[in-house]
């Protein structure tokens, strides 16, 4: 199969299945706000900043360190080392997800008091917890594949995550209600724990065959170590940061709104209309570009070694004006019927203007994604992590000067600038190097 053809392909199957999982979480969305109101669904918002976070220091890094040693080693037709590479990942991410556990177990109710401003998170958080071992386990065997350029595995395990999800808080939510009036939002995250669960399980089935065939001696499994280590610790330091602002911003914008005169019940209502209801929305088309993103990564790679500037500038131009084009049509969507979606399926006002607004951020948010996976692609992941921080310093400082005089709306026009600056910041990168 031609670079063009797997390129394509993989891009295909992630799409539909991006879209699918996606149209699923958008009913599974307007579920939650129907059945916990937009309070409920702020709170449980509000600790997945946490759940990023220990996800970007158990294995984030190590997924991508991993995709990109599994695909050197498939390339010098070296099987045996890209399982052995496989076998370091799962080892390394378990261990650290398991001391996530038990550190958030211990500490959940200082976090959610101190870090998240909201006792109620406590019991979240502990719920929270128990996934972090599933999603290693998965993101590690699915970091295989995708270094293979094989997305059938990764594609069904993330349509059984969400499936199973979905059901099970509606199976949770079917009992509870036959023991009392009211449920709480907890069993979302135990259904998001269950998720996790079964594409764990899904994915090691599909793997063992290859593990159990490539087993190696202790002194064996040294030299993918230390190259696993020597490629994802800047990885993960990377993430880890990022994520830390990213919690900063999540955990202040409640805290901002009160500084603006809401209540606190009004604040976790506006941010979970804002994260649970309008940013799913405008993020929906963003399981294409997204798709794009995740092969165009290793394919970047392979033109980068052989040195064919050529080609690599037309897959960086067609890549552009495909996703600036695609934004531009979901902006003027987005734009035209933000006000109904918000009102009709998620019965929520407030949610359509937060739509109409964040409409403009389309042709940038979208094209932002590939272009960071070019740039990752290129090996120039500090320039990225650069470009990005950057990004988030815009909203963070949104978020304390304007949204105190401004509300909501000032975070808004944060969030327009921060991507309008990141786009910006990326090409000119790109252009430079392409000129070389």
């Amino acid at each position: 199969m031609s670079r063009k053809q797997a390129l394509l392909r993989g891009t295909f199957i992630l799409t539909a299945t991006g879209i699918a999982t996606r149209l699923m979480g958008f009913f599974y969305r307007i579920f939650l706000s129907r059945t916990f109101h937009a309070e409920g669904v702020g709170l449980y918002q509000l600790i997945f900043p946490v759940y990023a976070l220990c996800f970007s220091f158990t294995a984030a890094g190590i997924q991508v360190a991993l995709s990109r040693i599994v695909a050197s080693r498939i390339s010098l037709h070296q099987e045996r080392e890209a399982v052995l590479t496989l076998r370091v990942s799962l080892f390394l991410t378990v261990i650290l997800s398991a001391a996530a556990t038990l550190f958030l177990q211990h500490n959940a109710r200082w976090i959610a008091s101190e870090l998240l401003s909201d006792k109620r998170c406590a019991d979240l958080l502990v719920a929270m917890s128990w996934s972090f071992p599933f999603a290693a386990v998965h993101s590690c065997i699915c970091g295989y594949y995708f270094g293979k350029k094989q997305t059938k595995v990764p594609a069904i395990s993330q349509l059984l995550e969400q499936f199973v999800r979905i059901f099970s808080v509606w199976f949770f939510y079917k009992i509870g209600l036959h023991y009392s009036s009211e449920v709480h939002i907890t069993i979302a995250v135990f259904g998001l724990v269950c998720g996790e669960v079964a594409a764990a399980a899904y994915s090691a089935w599909m793997l063992k065959r290859t593990i159990a065939e490539h087993r190696g001696r202790f002194m064996e499994y040294f030299r993918p170590a230390g190259e696993l280590l020597r490629l994802s610790v800047p990885l993960t330091a990377n993430r880890v940061l990022l994520n830390v602002l990213q919690s900063v911003e999540a955990v202040s914008i409640p805290l901002r709104l009160q500084s603006h005169g809401h209540t606190l019940s009004e604040s976790l209502s506006i941010y979970g209309v804002l994260t649970g209801m309008a940013l799913p929305c405008i993020m929906f088309p963003s399981a294409i570009t997204n798709s794009v993103s995740t092969m165009l990564l290793p394919t970047v790679a392979e033109i980068q070694a052989t040195a064919d500037r050529g080609e690599l500038k037309k897959l960086v131009q067609k890549v552009i004006i495909s996703c600036f084009t695609l934004g531009i049509f979901c902006m003027l969507g987005f734009f035209i019927l933000g006000n109904w979606i918000g009102t009709v399926i998620f019965h929520s006002p407030e949610a359509g203007k937060f739509i109409l607004t964040m409409s403009f951020i389309c042709p940038f948010l979208y094209t932002n994604t590939t272009l960071t996976s070019i740039i990752n692609g290129l090996g120039k992941t500090t320039t990225s992590f650069f470009i990005n921080t950057f990004g988030l310093l815009v909203r963070i400082g949104s978020v304390f000067f304007l949204i105190p005089m401004f509300g909501i709306l000032g975070y808004l026009w944060g969030m327009l600038a921060s991507q309008l600056v990141v786009t910006v910041w990326a090409m000119a990168v790109l252009a430079r190097y392409l000129k070389k």
